[in-house]
């Protein structure tokens, strides 16, 4: 049997449930896993149903268990189920390993008793059987002659069933009194509780099993197998259709849990339009998008929910390959094409802050499926489509979304909970098919611009910059696609700097290291801008540096600075779960926000006034706005320097003196002082005995003679990749033997191929994480600094290799698994890219 054989009701509830972060999945035995028989000594469950739960049992956060009035010994004994499927017997009064429950001596004294009284109401009454079981007692008498039967049954209902401290169980032809309270509700309750499920789903056919149907409530799912009155809502005939429901619940958790087809992180496109982002995944699905601005809630989730999480599919009628994805050259417009079919996807680079414009333009011959699921809040809001003549409106958000599409006809399905249109669309060689996502307005009219003059306008606002960037000659094509992406995580309305598009794409697959990059970091952000001032272009450095004069006018002074701040540069909220999605290929939680933002780093400062002097050095001039903000960064290195902080990598561990810190600490002042000398600026006294302190307390401290080798920190021998700093930043001259060394023992420890790890140490989390691509371009640096160029090379062009094809980087690479992992974009990894060639070189 196949799932369509179920009623469809019921394949909603079930597509439903198999949703719910912790899941239960519980029936009953006879009549439900096995088939009812004359002799219930042979009953044995279908092999299907058997594997289905099986299979659900090594699901993540997902539970099965067998509730049956059998004694426990007999029904692990005839059923033979998996030691992963809990067993509860006598109707939930004996439970399996973690579910023991001892009788006291009141109930095993009322036990004895109740057996007696049994023995002589059933004496030698031919076809009645006692089935004696640790908390329980249950007379059976489907094989005795039905008046014998009837006389049994009223004698026992009118005696022990009657005594103090007995329960009375009642099912088809027999009676089971037990003297513990409990019944199949009691023993879901008990289950239910055990595991933290929230939600379950219970099968079952007997009288008895009402008992469970009567507990569930909300998002449960009570399945009745057969015929009779019952509690349940839905029914199916038999145990064949059990086995069908169990096989459908288990391709359903499986597919939400794992995603049908998580694509490679670095395979994802990314569009942009300096407002909004979205990611692209190699057959044209739309799987990421937020609105009304990057760091908002999710309209499409797919990418860590799968389908049901919101998507936007276009794909061929009838099915074949994509044959490539690739940029359109200098621009942030995505073709995605197959064999007589292009998509061609870009975000409006014009209009209001409000507004996410998404233009998807459907060309060549071939008919194209169209399927339009959106799902706002992260699939957390109750959605409608209603049709209008121009399109599709999304009812039920708190921000407008319509969908223009005139000629487009559209069939409308529900889940109970959201509707899901889609369309079977036919191109032309002269008419492409033409959809406008439109989030922020409720306007279905024609926009006055022809699609093909508003797709040029989109490609000119990224080629006219571009063509402006003095690229260099290594790699030149990579290093405008990185600028192009790094452009691309700016935000034009308010000049903050994302670090990366996404939110919880895993830093190990199945892990719980998934952190939220959809904010600007003070540090992350000068390194981005640097290194786009280093190509040519002042513009997102001057909007960051407005940005960040907008922060501090709200604090006291720089030392108040939060690591990371919203996009408007407000504080961000709580760090929070989102529950409901279960993650890119199965990595949970999902979070939204980020608890680093009430760290101490204290090494935010440095980038800050290095941008400063790359963006005077290209100026030749000093504003006398952003020699304040030099002055008062240093001020703030003056008063905290020498206290322990959580570094750059926001370990979740107490603070500790670390040496990357305090050489950013170095840098701040040291540039300052330059800053001051090149153009007049009064240096304050203090500043240059203060430099010489922070270096020689770093030199002091912060060398290791044990390791030969700049450590982690003051308190220990542990190595971290940025404590290259030392002689990257000029600490040190490169030509020292100690940063020799350094650069020696990181390469040893931490390198690994084509990557490098920022640290193996135990940093207060479970699980692992790949190598960073940052780290693997300061050790690139390092080589060039220490005259290693072979090296360097070598490593350049193995991270050149990570990159995706469409020339797209994410956080990390796992060169045991050699996959891509981390955030994606990540503006880290782009940067260290475009320097790591221009050092390379020459430039």
């Amino acid at each position: 049997m196949t799932a369509e054989s179920l009623p469809a009701e019921l394949r909603r509830a079930i597509v439903q449930i198999a949703r719910t972060p912790r899941l239960l999945v519980a029936c009953d035995y006879d009549g439900t896993l096995a088939p009812i028989v004359t002799n219930p000594d042979e009953a044995r469950p279908l092999p299907e149903s058997v594997g289905a739960l099986r299979s659900l049992a090594g699901l993540h956060e997902t539970t099965t268990a067998v509730i049956s009035g059998r004694a426990l010994r007999d029904l692990a004994i005839l059923s033979r189920l998996p030691h992963e499927v809990h067993l509860v017997g006598s109707h939930g009064s004996e439970f399996d390993i973690g579910f023991v429950h001892e009788l006291d001596a009141q109930a095993r004294d009322l036990h004895r008793r109740v057996e007696q009284e049994l023995e002589r109401i059933a004496g030698d009454v031919p076809g009645v059987s006692l089935e004696v079981k640790p908390a329980s007692i249950a007379v059976h008498v489907r094989r005795a002659d039905r008046d014998a039967a009837r006389r049994v049954l009223d004698e026992v209902h009118s005696g022990p069933c009657t005594w103090e401290g007995v329960t009375t169980t009642d099912g088809k032809e027999v009676v089971e009194l037990a003297v513990v309270q409990t019944d199949k509700g009691r023993a879901l309750d008990t289950l239910r509780h055990q595991v933290g499920a929230t939600a379950a789903i219970f099968l079952g056919d007997d009288v008895t099993d009402e008992k469970a149907f009567a507990r569930l409530s909300g998002p449960d799912v009570g399945v009745k197998v057969g015929g009779g009155e019952t509690l349940a809502a839905y029914r199916v005939p038999g145990t064949e259709d059990v086995a069908t429901v169990l096989a459908f619940m288990l391709e359903e958790r499986r597919n939400w849990l794992y995603g049908e087809q998580a694509p490679p992180i670095e395979r994802l496109s990314m569009l942009s339009n300096e407002r909004a982002v979205a990611l692209v995944t190699p057959d044209a699905r739309l799987t990421w998008m937020c609105h009304p601005g990057p760091d908002a809630p999710a309209v499409f989730a797919d990418l860590l929910g799968g389908t049901s999480a919101g998507h936007f599919s276009i794909k061929p009628h009838h099915n074949g390959l994509p044959l490539g994805q690739r940029y359109l050259p200098n621009t942030m417009t995505v073709e995605t094409r197959w064999s007589r079919l292009l998509v061609t996807d870009y975000l409006e680079p014009e209009g209001p802050p409000h507004r996410t414009d998404l233009v998807r333009v459907i060309s060549g011959t071939a008919a194209a499926s169209v399927v339009f699921a959106p799902r706002p809040e992260f699939g957390g809001v109750p959605v409608r489509l209603v049709p209008d003549p121009e399109g599709l409106r999304v009812l039920g958000t708190s921000e407008p979304i319509v969908l223009r599409s005139p000629g487009v006809a559209w069939e409308i399905t529900s889940d109970g909970l959201h509707d899901t249109a889609t369309a079977l669309v036919q191109p032309t060689q002269d008419e492409p098919v033409v959809l406008e996502l439109r989030c922020g307005t409720t306007d279905l009219t024609a926009h006055e611009l022809s699609e093909p003059e508003r797709r040029a306008r989109a490609g000119a606002y990224w080629s006219d910059w571009a063509t402006t960037l003095k690229l260099p000659n290594v790699e030149p094509e990579l290093v405008a696609r990185s600028a192009l992406t790094l452009r691309g995580l700016c935000n034009a309305d308010t000049g903050a700097v994302l670090a990366a598009a996404t939110t919880s794409l895993p830093e190990e697959i199945g892990g719980v290291r998934n952190w939220d990059y959809r904010y600007c970091w003070i540090r992350d952000a000068a390194f981005t801008v640097r290194e786009l001032v280093g190509l040519g272009s002042l513009a997102e450095a001057e909007g960051y540096l407005r940005w960040l004069h907008g922060v501090l006018s709200t604090l006291a002074g720089p030392e108040r600075l939060h690591p990371l701040y919203t996009i408007n540069g407000t504080q961000l909220g709580a760090e929070a779960v989102i529950d409901s999605l279960p993650g890119y290929a199965g990595s949970r939680p999902v979070r939204v926000g980020n608890l680093a933002n009430h760290q101490v780093q204290l090494d935010v400062f440095g980038p800050v006034v290095e941008l400063v002097a790359e963006l005077a050095q290209v100026r030749g001039e000093l504003r006398d706005e952003d020699w304040q903000l030099v002055r008062a960064m240093a001020e703030a290195v003056t008063r905290r320097w020498s206290e322990p902080d959580h570094g750059i990598w926001e370990e979740r561990h107490v603070p500790r003196h670390r040496v990357y810190s305090r050489v950013m600490c170095w840098v701040t002042v040291d540039r300052a002082i330059k800053l001051g000398e090149v153009y007049g600026r009064e240096i304050p006294a203090g500043w240059h005995d203060l430099r010489e302190e922070i270096a020689t307390d770093v030199l002091t401290n912060g060398w290791n003679d044990e390791v030969q080798a700049f450590t982690t920190a003051y308190d220990g021998t542990d190595l971290d990749a940025a404590s290259l700093f030392v002689g990257l930043a000029g600490l040190i001259d490169p030509s020292d033997e100690r940063f020799q060394h350094t650069v020696t023992a990181i390469e040893a420890e931490l390198r690994s191929g084509s990557t490098v790890y920022r640290y193996r140490r135990d940093d207060g989390l479970p699980g692992g994480e790949g190598g960073f691509h940052l780290c693997a371009a300061w050790l690139i640096e390092a080589y060039l600094l220490t005259g290693r160029r072979t090296e360097a090379e070598e490593l350049f062009e193995q991270l050149v290799d990570a990159a995706g094809p469409t020339g797209l980087l994410p956080e990390q690479y796992d060169p045991v698994a050699e996959r891509s992992l981390g955030n994606h974009p990540q503006a880290y990894s782009h940067l260290g890219l475009i320097r790591c060639a221009k050092l390379l070189s020459g430039a």
